[in-house]
Formats: C-alpha cells, sequence, structure tokens
C-alpha cells in the first residue's frame, strides 16, 4: 500500500513538472507577442484540468493495477499457502511416523534388554537354586557316609563281620565281571574234603578249578599304623602282622589245595587296598612265602584285572569253538556245491544237446513248409496251362516255375 501511495505521488508531481513546463514555454511564447493575463490564467486552467484529468486516470490504472495486483497475490498466497501446508503436513506425518518407528525400536530393544536381564536373572536364580539343591543333597550323602563309615567301623571290629564283608565284595566282583554264571564260579563251594571256600573259579585248562577265600588281616594292621608306637612297638606288632597273614596263607594252601580236584594254586583275596599295598610295599618275605606255598594274594583291583584277563581268554576260547563249527560247516557246504557244479554240468550239457534237437527241427519244420509252397505252386501252374485265358490275364515269371531237387535240399540239411 505505501508503494502504491509513493508511485502516485510520483505521477503527480511529475504531471505538475510537465504542466509548469508548459507553462513556462506558453509564457516565454507570450512574451514575445505580448500575451495578456488571462490568458495565463486560461492556460494555467486547461494545465490544471488536464494534470487532473491525467492523474485520476493514473489513479484509476494505479486502483485496477493494484486490485489486480492483490488478487494475483491473494491466489499466490492462498496457492503458496496451500502448498506450504501440504508440505508441512507431509513433513509432520513423515516425523510422526520416524518417531513412532525409533520409539517402536527403542521400546523393542529396551525389552528385549529387560527380557534377557529378566532371563539371566531367573537363571542365576534356578542355578543358585540348583546349587543349593545339591549342596543339600551332598550335605544328605555326607552325613549318610558319616553314618556308613560309623556303621563300617562297628562292622571291622568284629572278625566275623569282616569275613562276611570280604565274602560279600569277593561276590560282587565276580558279579560285576561275569555275572550270574555257575558255569565260570559258584559261591560257598564245597570240597571232597569237606572245607568250603568262598568261591571256586572254574577256569579253563591247564589251570582247572581255583579256589579263593577272603581274608582281613585288620587288627595288627591298625595297631602297625599307629604312629605314636615306639621303634620295638613297632617291630613287634609288625611281627604279629607278618604271622597273622603267614596262617593265612597257610590256612589257604592246606585247605584249598587238592589236586586234581581243585589246580595246585589259590587265591587270597584281602578285601582292603592298604593292607595289600603294605604287604607288597615292606613285607616281601610275604610275597616270597606265598608263591612258595601256591597261594597267590589279590586286592580288589588285582582281581579285577585277573578276571578281565581271564574273561578275554573265556571269550577266545568260545570264539575257537564257534569257529571249528563253522569251518565243519563249510566243509559240508563245499561238498554240497561240488554236486551242484557237477549237477549244474550235467544239464548245461542236457540243455546244449536240446537246443541242437530244437535246431533240427526248426530247419526240417522250414523245409516241409518249403515243399508244400512248391507244390501248391505247381497246381497253380497246371491249372494255368488248362486255362489259356489265365496265362493271358497273369503272366508267370520263369522264376514262379520251380522245379524240386530232392538231392539240393537234402545238401542244405546237411549244411544247416
Amino acid at each position: 500500500m505505501a508503494n502504491m501511495e509513493l508511485l502516485l505521488l510520483v505521477v503527480i508531481a511529475i504531471n505538475c513538472l510537465f504542466g509548469i513546463i508548459i507553462i513556462l514555454m506558453i509564457i516565454r511564447s507570450n512574451n514575445n507577442k505580448g500575451a495578456s493575463r488571462e490568458q495565463i490564467q486560461s492556460l494555467l486552467a486547461q494545465s490544471s484540468q488536464l494534470q487532473m484529468q491525467q492523474t485520476h486516470q493514473v489513479e484509476t490504472n494505479l486502483v485496477e493495477r493494484f486490485i489486480k495486483l492483490e488478487q494475483a497475490t491473494s491466489k499466490d498466497l492462498f496457492v503458496f499457502k496451500d502448498n506450504i501446508t501440504k508440505e508441512l503436513n507431509a513433513d509432520f506425518n513423515r516425523l510422526n511416523e520416524q518417531l513412532e518407528r525409533r520409539l517402536l525400536a527403542i521400546n523393542e530393544k529396551v525389552e528385549q534388554r529387560l527380557d534377557k536381564g529378566f532371563e539371566k536373572t531367573s537363571q542365576t536364580f534356578q542355578n543358585v537354586i540348583e546349587r543349593l539343591g545339591k549342596i543339600d543333597e551332598a550335605q544328605k550323602k555326607i552325613d549318610a557316609l558319616s553314618t556308613n563309615i560309623i556303621s563300617l567301623q562297628d562292622i571291622l571290629t568284629d572278625k566275623k563281620t569282616r569275613g562276611t564283608f570280604g565274602e560279600v565284595q569277593l561276590a560282587h566282583i565276580f558279579d560285576t565281571v561275569f555275572g550270574a554264571n555257575d558255569q565260570i564260579y559258584q559261591l560257598q563251594y564245597r570240597l571232597k574234603n569237606g572245607t568250603q571256600t568262598d568261591l571256586m573259579l572254574f577256569a579253563p585248562d591247564p589251570l582247572g578249578s581255583i579256589a579263593i577265600d577272603s581274608k582281613f588281616p585288620l587288627e595288627n594292621y591298625r595297631r602297625l599304623t599307629d604312629r605314636t608306637l615306639s621303634e620295638v612297638e613297632a617291630a613287634s606288632v609288625a611281627k604279629l602282622f607278618v604271622s597273622d597273614v603267614k596262617k593265612h596263607i597257610d590256612a589257604i594252601a592246606d585247605k584249598y589245595i587238592c589236586p586234581p580236584e581243585t589246580a595246585d594254586q589259590a587265591i587270597m583275596f584281602i578285601p582292603a587296598e592298604a593292607i595289600f599295598a603294605e604287604i607288597h610295599a615292606y613285607h616281601s618275605n610275604l610275597i616270597d612265602y606265598a608263591s612258595k606255598r601256591n597261594v597267590w594274594i589279590a586286592s580288589p583291583t588285582t582281581l579285577m584285572a585277573l578276571l578281565s584277563t581271564l574273561q578275554v581268554v573265556l571269550r577266545n576260547m568260545e570264539r575257537d569253538k564257534y569257529a571249528q563249527v563253522i569251518r565243519e560247516e563249510l566243509e559240508r557246504l563245499g561238498l554240497e556245491f561240488a554236486r551242484y557244479k557237477e549237477r549244474w554240468d550235467k544239464l548245461s550239457r542236457s540243455i546244449d544237446t536240446v537246443s541242437k534237437t530244437v535246431k533240427e527241427v526248426h530247419t526240417t519244420t522250414n523245409k516241409i513248409t518249403r515243399r508244400f509252397d512248391e507244390i501248391s505252386n505247381a497246381k497253380f501252374i497246371e491249372a494255368a496251362e488248362n486255362n489259356p485265358d489265365l496265362l493271358l490275364n497273369d503272366r508267370l515269371s520263369d522264376s514262379m516255375v520251380t522245379e524240386y531237387n530232392w538231392d539240393d535240399d537234402e545238401d542244405v540239411e546237411d549244411d544247416e
């Protein structure tokens, strides 16, 4: 609006200036001619009226242009506003969608981390609970083991219960290796001399039946392990321990070595590894003495190794026995196969003879067929000779009239 007013003032000023210039030019012209004042005023009035018309025309044009400009500007502003509004709405929607996606992604990550955290926490609590349960179970087992140790100590204080403990352990070892198998071993086996051994092992020849008896020299061994004893007392206890072991060796050798019912050797089973180690480490004279009496000292570990070796030997013997049976069966099968081959050769020769006979029959059949054809052709020729019209209509070639030669057929048969 301010621009339009300024433009209007500029136009008015230009018209005034133009009128003044015209007036000055008229005055100068009248001065030269001696014009009167009335003429000048008339010219001024005309100029003023002309200026007012021009000014009014300019104002009208300016108003029209201003109206058009205002309309165009309003239209452009409306379009601009609409475009700006659409763009802002589109930008706002895109921004809103991006914010929603990012918020969802952040929410998912937070939920995943929270889930992982809760899962780890739950797993940790679960592990703690399981470990506490295992600790409780271990504590119960320790309590039970303590009770069993006390019970075992009570058992080992009596000779009879010690003997029973050794027999049970011996039976458990054999049951672990062989299972319940009376063909390999028997518990509480009674010999012909009336004695009864804890276990009789039926080993393969040349070993034979080996008696195994459990012995548990525990009392003097306990005294021997007492570190408070003096050297003299320790030596005296060691002699007593050696004496106890020799008594057991002698008892086994005298009672359970009875050839030929048993083998010429027996086994003394000591159910405690510590006593067995004591004998081998510090009392080698006992090993020599037992060897002279053909008694072998064994602990649970060494007896398990011995039985595992024996088990392999027994399996190999069974395998060899079945291998012999298989070999005999294969020999019988070889004889049957030889008969089969001989009979197959005969059948093959018979098949060749039948095949040759079939070929000969086929040759004879072909010759008979040819002969029938030649006889039929001969009857047709004879009929044609009796009917000349047939000869005129159907000319026969010389190749159709053939004379049968019996000698040629015999030659063909010989060739075939």
